[in-house]
């Protein structure tokens, strides 16, 4: 025997050896659903979150030396406990708890793997060990990618379901470490069973970038410098580039309004989405100026980028403001940052996605607070207001870090002294006019 087991069933036939596990497993799962999750709730009473979590390593331990007991690996035992935990209603809980700890456990467990890993196998067997590695990594790649078929993906989705799990998983080493205690394998077999595996996972980042880099590309459904550009039947006035969350609010509301726009996202499952949604949108790179071009970019008036990534935006305002100076630009910033590199370029209309949703929320905090509505709306258009002037005497960033953060500050408390002034001066005349009768009546249905 490779490694001790236990008394308990060492002198036992094979077949009653095998029984033990097998109720030893069944008992666990069992006891897990009605024994252990009632005692979990029954300490979570308490609400000590130490005592939760003490009570779950306890659980795990002894689960551990249950399949100890048994025959099977610690390994194994610690996994089954941990599925028996994540089958209850502790799971986010715990996971939480433990957050801290899983990098370092887990690079613990990769060390130990590795220093476990006899790498002399590779010379004295190099054509083995390569027919292996290439043997599995083909042989999941067939199966991942008919499972992809079966499913109805698409090329580039099976295509990265089949190079993202063609290697072996890291449970592999659990089941590995079993078998040989088991006598299933031998040392050599072992050895060269763990330089397989470690070698599949590390050809898997390999594969994927390949994959990204060459394949995709060649197929179109990546974006590439030199692709295919999609025919676009017709332009408009309005050119909207973006078409998530953002952005096809933006054109639903322009459509409903009687406005078209000639509408560009580079994400080609959205495209096809959209286009059974009813919407003409078109798949391209709109960075790529022959693709502006096709999309009528000299006889639109304004473009609309509701892109939020500033590593896209950012190099098409650049080529907007370059190529086509007097077409009106309006863009979508994701944070201040990112509106502060737009306002550097010369973009002046500048749109915070989150401005304006913030400065609702808070408002309508002050209508419940007792603030009347006419007050609350018109300090928060002068919030807004000072806020974008502010915005704009800021975009011209100081280097220095420190100084930054001072003329913010300096910033944040005119903006705070401007709107206190305009609050005084606002309750001292008539508070509760609003500009047109209509906004009256509407203030009304809402109170």
């Amino acid at each position: 025997s490779n490694t001790d087991h236990s008394a308990l069933i060492d002198n036992l036939p094979l077949g009653l050896q095998t029984l033990a596990v097998i109720l030893s497993v069944v008992t666990v799962v069992v006891a897990g659903r009605y024994l252990i999750v009632p005692l979990l709730r029954v300490v979570a009473l308490a609400r000590v979150r130490e005592l939760l979590t003490a009570s779950a390593l306890l659980i795990v331990l002894g689960i551990t030396f249950l399949m100890q007991l048994v025959g099977l690996s610690p390994a194994l035992g610690a996994f089954l406990g941990g599925v028996v935990l994540a089958t209850s209603e502790f799971k986010h809980e715990l996971e939480s708890t433990l957050e801290p700890f899983k990098g370092l456990l887990l690079g613990l467990f990769f060390m130990a793997v590795g220093a476990s890993i006899n790498f002399i196998v590779i010379g004295e067997y190099p054509l083995l060990i390569s027919g292996l590695v290439i043997g599995v990594i083909f042989i999941k790649g067939i199966v991942l990618f008919a499972v992809g078929s079966l499913f109805k993906m698409k090329i580039d989705q099976k295509l990265l379901l089949t190079v993202g799990l063609a290697q072996i998983g890291e449970f592999a080493f659990v089941l590995l470490s079993f078998a040989y205690q088991l006598n299933i394998l031998g040392t050599d077999q072992l050895d060269m069973m763990l330089v397989v595996t470690a070698l599949t996972m590390t050809l898997a980042p390999i594969l994927g970038l390949l994959n990204e880099r060459f394949i995709l590309t060649r197929i179109g459904t990546k974006k590439t410098e030199h692709g295919p550009i999609d025919h676009i039947a017709k332009s408009h006035k309005v050119i909207l580039v973006g078409f998530g969350h953002f952005g096809s609010t933006v054109g639903r509301f322009l459509r409903a309004s009687g406005v078209e726009a000639t509408i560009l996202d580079q994400d080609s499952n959205r495209v096809e989405l959209l286009r059974k949604m009813g919407f003409d949108v078109y798949y391209g790179d709109a960075t790529r100026l022959e693709l502006l071009e096709s999309a009528g970019i000299s006889d639109a008036h304004i473009l609309v980028s509701a892109i939020d990534d500033p590593d896209i935006s950012v190099p098409l305002a650049k080529l907007l403001k370059d190529k086509f100076p007097d077409l009106k630009l309006m863009f979508r910033a994701k944070n201040r940052y990112d509106a502060y590199e737009l306002l550097q370029l010369g973009i002046d209309n500048v749109y915070r996605e989150s401005l304006e949703t913030s400065v609702k929320l808070a408002g309508d905090v002050l209508h419940h607070m007792g603030h009347r509505r006419y007050t609350v709306h018109r300090q928060s258009q002068k919030f807004i207001q000072y806020d974008e002037e502010g915005l704009r005497r800021l975009s011209d960033r100081p280097k220095s870090r420190k100084e930054y953060i001072f003329k913010v500050r300096e910033e944040i408390q005119q903006q705070e002294k401007q709107l206190e002034e305009d609050l005084k001066r606002g309750i001292i005349s008539d508070d509760t006019q609003w500009d047109t009768h209509e906004m009256q009546l509407a203030a009304k249905k809402k109170s």
